[in-house]
């Protein structure tokens, strides 16, 4: 049974406000358009359609897809983390896992066998760091053959 480490509210609603900001300068930029270019005012519907389309979309691709991290008996799979490396592995093809920093912020460094690594920012994630850390060493020694007592 897979496990899904959802995203941070905190950055949901951060990404969410992005999308509305968008929103509301499209809108202005169709009010200036119609007051300058003398337009009918109908072509206000246009951003407010593609901007309540957009805003439906990133709320179920949220719902359905607001996972980070998936973490499986057989390996893990990263998505929506820019610079994150590679986003996915087998546990077997796992060296380690390592805590640091990058920038300042904690983040989870998956080293590879072959020297490619995979970082994962903790604090995009709902879930406490520790606990996060604990469940991916436990997946990890399985992964190796290894089972705790």
């Amino acid at each position: 049974m897979p496990t899904e480490y959802r995203l941070n509210p905190a950055v949901a609603a951060r990404l969410l406000g992005a999308v509305l900001v968008g929103v509301a300068l499209l809108v202005l930029l169709a009010t200036a358009l119609v007051a300058v270019l003398d337009l009918h005012t109908a072509v206000l519907l246009v951003p407010v359609v593609l901007g309540l389309a957009a805003f439906v979309t990133a709320a179920v691709l949220h719902q359905r897809r607001g996972w980070v991290v998936r973490v499986t008996e057989e390996g893990y799979r990263v998505q929506w983390v820019r610079g994150a490396g590679v986003t996915a592995a087998r546990w077997k093809d796992v060296e380690d896992a390592v805590t640091s920093s990058v920038a300042g912020a904690p983040v989870v460094v998956l080293r590879l066998r072959d020297g490619r690594t995979t970082t994962i920012p903790v604090q995009v994630l709902a879930v406490d760091r520790e606990a996060f850390v604990r469940d991916l060493q436990e997946h990890l020694q399985r992964g190796h053959g290894m089972r705790r007592i």
